[in-house]
């Protein structure tokens, strides 16, 4: 079995807790009010300015055993930048004032995972930082475009309305191939299982941030 194997078979109770979050369900099967969605983009946001970021911590922090991943961070790093403007660039299509955004403060779970991320770079391993990887990335695959297509459907939002979510779906499959093969090539079982343990925590706060978006029986449609 490879270490992508093993991450995927270790971490399934903690990704179907996050994948049972109520307003996962709504949004796949039913769609989600246009109160929900923005709130979802809002956070988004928040964790999602941080990427590039994050990547710089972990290029900068990683040993000389593990030099080779630099040219993958680098890859990385130029896939994601400037893809927090694509969250405030839905908002504004949705009718949400981007600077607010921009200039506000996350939840306190979205803030807690990104403030967990870097400090299992700076203070234990920084491939720690790609068990955050496997939960963003792998549910977006799982469920970002049939959510925006239910979604869309519902509140008949423009195309424009849907750029990070239809650009981290199912187009997305490819760098999850990629994130495969990069983590077979980690053999060091302390990398390996700092990895596990970061996606595992992750899994969980990720799912803390969607459970604290508001239900529809909660807002006005």
């Amino acid at each position: 079995m490879t270490f992508f194997q093993q991450l995927q078979q270790a971490t399934q109770q903690e990704r179907q807790q996050l994948l049972s979050a109520p307003i996962i369900t709504h949004a796949v099967q039913q769609g989600i009010p246009l109160a929900s969605y923005t709130a979802f983009l809002e956070q988004a946001y928040h964790h999602v300015k941080h990427t590039v970021p994050l990547l710089m911590a972990c290029g900068a922090r990683l040993p000389d055993r593990l030099g080779w991943l630099r040219e993958a961070i680098v890859d990385y790093i130029a896939e994601e930048f400037g893809h927090e403007e694509w969250v405030l660039n839905d908002l504004t299509a949705c009718g949400v004032d981007a600077d607010r955004v921009r200039h506000g403060q996350p939840a306190l779970a979205t803030e807690l995972m990104v403030s967990y991320v870097y400090d299992r770079i700076a203070r234990h391993n920084p491939v720690s930082f790609f068990g955050m990887v496997l939960v963003l990335e792998g549910t977006s695959t799982q469920v970002a475009t049939q959510a925006a297509d239910r979604i869309q459907q519902q509140l008949h939002l423009p195309n424009s309305a849907f750029s990070y979510l239809t650009s981290h779906g199912s187009l997305d499959i490819s760098h999850m191939q990629g994130f495969e093969l990069l983590m077979n090539q980690l053999t060091e079982p302390e990398d390996q299982q700092a990895v596990l343990h970061t996606a595992r925590v992750v899994y969980r706060l990720y799912g803390d941030m969607f459970r604290s978006l508001p239900l529809p029986q909660e807002v006005a449609a």
